[in-house]
């Protein structure tokens, strides 16, 4: 035990700017993935939703739904190891990093989630506020983007801080492809330093203290959303 411990001692001492280095670009990845993942998950959610007058064409909500399903229904490292060999495939003119894969692998998959988040949260909307908007005479647009979406940004605001949490964590499964985050540095220091436990106990520890501030910052985020 306490080989271990000192192992420990020295491998943070000697190597802590690879993992801090590691942790920056798993934040990154993360971060990325899920503002894509709000931006382009709010627009499939539209698209879902066909009794918008503006995205009424069925054939398009019905594509939007198999995307949702399909990603939602593999593997993360299965949708990675996809976009990795299939994107310089398709994009012969320039050519594209593993870290651009991955990223369009992490969004593609964070895309679907988070359209579900914004479904569900503007289902919690009580209907009578959308029946009382339409019956003052608003279209389904404005009643969706003046009435449904300033109570449904309550609803949604913590699971979208919950999809970055496990964004976190997804990302690991990055290290596949040797792209720079944590889980990539474990890998390295490993081989370095013919070491598997201490590597592995430090990531787990960066791993742990960061989602776990992040876990009590949404719990305070919804308190507050719940007492406003």
């Amino acid at each position: 035990m306490g080989d271990i411990i000192n192992n420990l001692i020295s491998t943070w001492q000697n190597y802590s700017h690879l993992f801090i280095q590691g942790l920056g670009i798993t934040l990154v990845l993360s971060l990325i993935s899920v503002a894509a993942g709000c931006v382009f998950g709010f627009l499939m959610m539209l698209l879902r939703r066909s009794r918008l007058s503006i995205f009424s064409f069925r054939p398009l909500s019905f594509i939007a739904g198999v995307y949702i399903e399909v990603i939602r229904g593999t593997p993360m490292l299965l949708q990675l190891y996809f976009f990795y060999f299939l994107l310089p495939e398709i994009i012969t003119f320039v050519e594209l990093s593993k870290f651009t894969c991955c990223v369009v692998a992490l969004c593609v998959n964070s895309v679907a989630y988070t359209s579900e988040i914004f479904r569900s949260g503007i289902q919690a909307v009580d209907k009578g506020q959308t029946e009382a908007a339409r019956s003052l005479g608003l279209s389904s647009t404005q009643t969706m983007i003046h009435v449904v979406l300033p109570q449904a940004v309550k609803n949604v605001l913590p699971a979208l801080c919950n999809e970055f949490i496990t964004m976190i964590k997804e990302t690991s499964l990055a290290s596949t492809f040797f792209i720079g985050d944590l889980m990539s540095v474990y890998r390295t220091v490993s081989g370095i330093l013919f070491l598997t436990i201490e590597p592995l106990i430090i990531v787990g520890i960066i791993y742990f203290i960061v989602t776990f501030f992040l876990s009590k910052g949404v719990m305070f985020l919804e308190k507050k959303l719940t007492v406003s």
